[in-house]
């Protein structure tokens, strides 16, 4: 694909410049000689600072790597490793107190605990349900799932059941009497519900007529008063909204007409250029720009065949409802977009600059990300994806305050060019790296007037945290560092910060991924551990996920959890510092071949969706044929493991390649109804997947930071050629 040198001297792939120029800037009041100039300024003045900080990472990395050297095991005198991490600025001291000042911040972010998606972009079909997933049918989701057991003639099959079906409908009478109590008797026993006088009368099968407990609990209806067809309620801030109608086939046999209960559920989502995607070039970075066009445009749409019959995807309009005194309001259709960039470490083929060198995806991310939401922000305010009118970026993977400064000033450049407000593009960081959670303070402190997120995330951390201080010994089995003390630290180091600098009044403080799918029973026993651990919002896999999690935000005020954590005592950092080494004669046989079955099993059935069918995130099932939504941090975390294990000779070459071997016939067997696979246990040598596990795994040690892009670009890439 040819290059096109402009008279701003850098090179732009001609199919990039033809999309930005005909298809982005069109409409944001941009010139195309203003906007490519403005980028090339910013590439000239930034890039060296982005080499700089990555050099930085890799400097600090050699000294620890030395330090450890020096002092093998686990750390013995806490004071003295403390000392030696502030010396050479891989800890910064905390600064005085300061609460953050972001402003105009959407309330579904600043006020509204509740779950989060997380979606690969390049899937137009995933990014529309992702974004309509804001409400969500909760008798689909308890019907759909293993929360209500397949038991006693409740099998879910082919068709409707009705004994499902009723059991359906008195988990969610029972979840009403629990959030919205009548003043007497309960849903179980409601026959009609009505509208009278801006109040709501429910009318029970003993002929009395009560009320709600809380009348405040009623926000609203559609249709008349004496028959809605819709009733809103309200509870912890998020809207629950009961639909009637006696015609309906579920709804005939409701003794009150009800035919489907709903839920706000993924009240905000982030579209993914990261972690969930295949993103390697020119081409694939056309894709995913061009569906966040679509979702800020509102045009987005598309069709596909499931089950032999052709359906069509478009986004949610507005709600419209009437309030109890007689006025109309809407509430949006359509979750909150965040769109997370990549992080510093890659570079794109998209453009070159004026020396030639492919320009850092970050840069060129922030940019296009931010030119393109400015059709968003010309919209008329009801229809935007923030009504305040900002944009909100997930910005990954960065290392320490002076990459979070960096960022900052990035986005400040952009907002500069693109003739944007101050501070009208928002930054979610993710502490998902060492050196962050340990300064997160001090990077907030950075961000303090466009922070609007913060989180944690098992998978990418403990990657992190294996890579950093890989020379100090082999790291524990991932089942037992899960149980590790730095661990359970870290998740409550991340709220107390959040809460002592005041994101809780504008600003989202998130927990990791729910990774099984298809064991939503699991997830609604346990995840409600997120909002009690003062998270206002979690990630889930799928909208009926978000929607069976919405429940949990139900059941836990978090407001009032934060402010009960906020007197606890903050955790510590020694505790956050402990690392996961163990005695390598502690662990048997059994245990490090499981472990390398599990890790090598895991590679392998990512990798080959990754590298041969450009699929960043799907489904994988596991060993034990569990399917468990995976991402790049998955293998990072995996391949980190495995090498950390040859290193300290828990393992050898020969085993890992043999273990990989049969895996490879595993991973094989489990994809075979994939008609669009391609097998790899037939030619190990060719076959290009293998080569790219092999690579995260021997390699893993020389991998920056531990990431995975590198080897998985690399490969994508030759086999796209390939295919040629």
């Amino acid at each position: 694909m040819t290059y096109e040198t402009n008279k701003y001297d850098i090179q732009i792939k001609s199919t990039f410049r033809t999309f930005v120029e005909n298809e982005v800037l069109p409409g944001t009041q941009i010139e195309a000689d203003d906007f490519w100039f403005s980028l090339r300024e910013i590439i000239v003045d930034l890039s060296p600072i982005n080499r700089q900080l990555l050099d930085e990472r890799i400097k600090l990395q050699k000294e620890i790597d030395q330090w450890h050297l020096k002092n093998p095991g686990p750390i013995r005198d806490f004071s003295k490793y403390e000392k030696f991490l502030l010396d050479i600025g891989y800890l910064i001291p905390e600064g005085p107190d300061f609460k953050v000042e972001t402003a105009n911040v959407d309330p579904e972010i600043s006020q509204t605990p509740a779950p989060q998606l997380v979606v690969p972009i390049t899937n137009a079909r995933y990014s529309i349900n992702a974004t309509n997933a804001r409400w969500g049918s909760l008798y689909d989701a308890l019907y759909g799932t293993d929360v209500i057991p397949e038991e006693n003639g409740a099998e879910r099959g082919k068709s409707y059941n009705p004994i499902r079906g009723k059991l359906v409908i008195e988990w969610v009478r029972d979840f009403l009497n629990r959030h919205f109590p009548l003043q007497s008797g309960d849903h179980k026993l409601a026959e009609k519900y009505a509208l009278k006088g801006g109040v709501l009368k429910i009318t029970l099968s003993n002929g009395r007529v009560t009320q709600l407990k809380f009348p405040q609990q009623l926000k609203g209806y559609v249709g008349s008063e004496s028959t809605p067809s819709s009733i809103l309620l309200i509870n912890n801030g998020l809207h629950v909204e009961v639909q009637i109608d006696p015609s309906d086939p579920v709804g005939k046999n409701d003794q009150a007409g009800i035919k489907d209960v709903i839920l706000e559920s993924a009240v905000t989502t982030i579209q993914d250029c990261e972690d969930s995607v295949s993103c390697v070039d020119n081409e694939d970075k056309i894709l995913a720009y061009r569906n966040w066009l679509g979702l800020m445009k509102g045009t987005l749409e598309e069709s596909f065949t499931k089950n032999g019959k052709l359906l069509h995807r478009t986004l949610n309009q507005n709600r419209v409802y009437t309030t109890p005194e007689g006025n109309e309001f809407k509430i949006s259709g359509r979750s909150v977009l965040f769109i997370r960039n990549v992080g510093h470490l890659m570079t794109s083929d998209a453009i070159l600059d004026h020396k030639g060198n492919e320009i850092p995806e970050g840069i060129m991310d922030a940019m296009l990300t931010a030119l393109i939401s400015i059709h968003d922000l010309k919209k008329p305010k009801e229809t935007r994806n923030s009504f305040n009118g900002s944009v909100y970026i997930v910005k990954p993977k960065m290392h320490g305050p002076k990459e979070v400064e960096f960022t900052s000033e990035l986005f400040s450049r952009v907002e500069a060019a693109l003739k944007l407000p101050e501070n009208t593009l928002k930054l979610g960081i993710m502490d998902e790296e060492r050196r962050t959670t340990i300064n997160l303070k001090e990077c907030i402190r950075h961000a303090r007037k466009r922070i609007v997120f913060i989180n944690t995330g098992f998978l990418d951390r403990t990657g992190d945290e294996i890579h950093t201080s890989n020379l100090a010994g082999p790291v524990l089995p991932k089942n037992e560092i899960k149980n590790a003390e730095w661990i359970s630290a870290y998740e409550n180091w991340n709220v107390d910060i959040g809460l002592a600098c005041g994101l809780n009044a504008c600003a989202q403080i998130g927990k990791g991924m729910w990774a099984a799918p298809d064991l939503m029973n699991d997830m609604v026993k346990t995840k409600i551990l997120h909002p009690r651990s003062g998270a206002s919002t979690s990630w889930v896999p799928s909208p009926t996920a978000a929607t069976l999690h919405a429940i949990h935000y139900h059941e836990v005020d978090v407001a009032k959890k934060q402010e009960e954590i906020a007197l606890r005592d903050k955790a510590s950092l020694k505790s956050i510092l402990t690392l996961s080494v163990c005695d390598h004669e502690d662990l048997t046989e059994d245990q490090i071949q499981n472990e390398l079955d599990n890790n090598i099993q895991g590679i392998l059935g990512y990798v080959v969706r990754w590298i041969n069918q450009g699929v960043g995130c799907s489904k994988v099932p596991d060993i034990n044929n569990v399917g468990l939504m995976e991402d790049r941090a998955t293998l990072r975390i995996s391949s980190q493991h495995i090498g950390n294990w040859l290193l300290h000779n828990v393992c050898s070459n020969d085993q890992v390649l043999k273990t990989m071997k049969k895996m490879a016939h595993i991973v094989d067997k489990q994809n075979s109804l994939d008609s669009d696979y391609w097998a790899i246990s037939s030619d190990l040598d060719e076959s290009i997947a293998f080569q790219a596990a092999k690579d995260l795994i021997f390699n893993s040690l020389e991998s920056p930071n531990g990431y995975t892009e590198p080897v998985l670009h690399k490969r994508r890439i030759e086999f796209k050629k390939a295919l040629r």
